[in-house]
C-alpha cells in the first residue's frame, strides 16, 4: 500500500468516506446535490455566453461578473463529480495525486473567488462614488490587471500546501472522513509536526480572506457615505440596489466559509456530520446561486435569458 522515496512514505491512494453517519441516505443525497450542480453549470455557462455575445456587456462589472462565473466553474466541477461518483458508485478511492490536485483546486480558487468579489467591491466603490471617472479608471486593461493578479495570488499562495504535504510521511490510516481532499482534512493523515503547515495556512486564510474583507468593508462603508450624501430618496434606493446583487453573492460565500474554516480548526464539539454537510454546500451552493442572483437582479442579463428562452419575436 506504501511506497516510499525521499525519507517519506507516500499512500498509492486515498479513501473518501463521503458524509459518515449519513451512508445509507447518500444514494438520495446525491440527487439534489446533482441538481445544484446542473444548475451551477448551466446557469454558470449562461452567464458567460450572454456576456461573450453581448457586446455592450464589456464593461468591468460583467468582466468581473465572468470571472466569477468561470471560478465558480472550476470550485464546482473540482469536488461534484467524485463527490456522486462517492455517492452513487461508491467509488471511494482516489489517488495520492489526484487528491493533492483537488486540494489545490480547491483552496486555490477558493482564494480567487475571494479575489474577484474584493474586486468588484472596488468596482461598485468606483462607479458609485466617481461616477464619471469609473469607464477612465477601471479600462479594460486594469479589469484584466486585477484579474490576473488575483488568479496569481492564489496559484502562488496556495502552491505550497501540496508541496509541503508532498514531503511528508503518512500515517497507516488512509481514511478521510469527507467528501473530497482538503488541505486540513489530509493534513491530519500525516505521521509527523505539522504546526508549520498549519500556520502557513492560517497565514494564507487571514492574509487573504482577511484582506478581501478588509477591502470589501471599506469600499461598502465609503458606498454608503456616498449614497447616505444623496440629495433623493429614488437616487439612494437606486444606488443600493446597484450593491444589493454583490452582497448576497459575498454572504452567500463568506458565512459557509468561515464557518468551515473555524470548525475545521476549532469547532470540535460540531457534529462532524454537520460540519461535512456544510462544507460540501461551501463549494456547490455559491456557484449555484451567483448566476441566479446576477440572473434575476441584473436587467440587461435577465432580458437576454427570457429572449433566448421565449425566442426574439417575443
Amino acid at each position: 500500500m506504501l511506497t516510499s522515496g525521499n525519507s517519506s512514505s507516500q499512500p498509492m491512494s486515498f479513501i473518501l468516506l463521503g458524509i459518515p453517519g449519513l451512508e445509507n441516505s447518500q444514494f438520495w443525497i446525491a440527487f439534489p446535490f446533482c441538481a445544484m450542480y446542473v444548475i451551477a453549470i448551466v446557469g454558470n455557462i449562461t452567464v458567460l455566453h450572454i456576456i461573450r455575445t453581448d457586446h455592450t456587456l464589456h464593461e468591468p462589472m460583467y468582466l468581473f461578473l465572468a470571472m466569477l462565473a468561470i471560478t465558480d466553474l472550476v470550485l464546482s466541477s473540482s469536488t461534484q463529480p467524485k463527490m456522486l461518483a462517492i455517492f452513487w458508485f461508491h467509488a471511494h478511492k482516489i489517488e495520492y495525486h489526484a487528491c493533492l490536485i483537488q486540494v489545490f483546486f480547491i483552496h486555490a480558487f477558493s482564494s480567487v473567488e475571494s479575489g474577484v468579489l474584493m474586486t468588484m467591491a472596488l468596482d461598485r466603490y468606483v462607479a458609485i462614488c466617481f461616477p464619471l471617472r469609473h469607464s477612465s479608471v477601471l479600462t479594460p486593461s486594469v479589469v484584466g490587471t486585477l484579474g490576473a493578479v488575483v488568479m496569481m495570488r492564489g496559484l502562488l499562495w496556495v502552491s505550497p500546501f501540496c508541496f509541503m504535504v508532498s514531503r511528508m510521511p503518512f500515517c497507516p490510516n488512509h481514511v478521510i472522513p469527507q467528501s473530497y481532499c482538503e488541505h486540513m482534512a489530509v493534513l491530519k493523515l500525516v505521521c509527523a509536526d505539522t504546526r508549520i503547515n498549519r500556520a502557513y495556512g492560517l497565514f494564507v486564510a487571514f492574509s487573504v480572506v482577511g484582506f478581501d474583507m478588509i477591502v470589501i468593508s471599506i469600499s461598502y462603508m465609503m458606498i454608503m457615505k456616498t449614497v447616505l450624501g444623496l440629495p433623493s430618496g429614488e437616487a439612494r434606493l437606486k444606488a443600493f440596489g446597484t450593491c444589493a446583487s454583490h452582497i448576497c453573492v459575498i454572504l452567500a460565500f463568506y458565512i459557509p466559509a468561515l464557518f468551515t474554516f473555524l470548525t475545521h480548526r476549532f469547532g470540535h464539539h460540531v457534529p462532524r456530520v454537520v460540519h461535512i454537510m456544510l462544507a460540501n454546500l461551501y463549494l456547490l451552493v455559491p456557484p449555484m446561486l451567483n448566476p441566479i442572483i446576477y440572473g434575476v437582479r441584473t436587467k440587461q442579463i435577465r432580458d437576454r435569458v427570457i429572449q433566448g428562452c421565449c425566442g426574439k419575436d417575443s
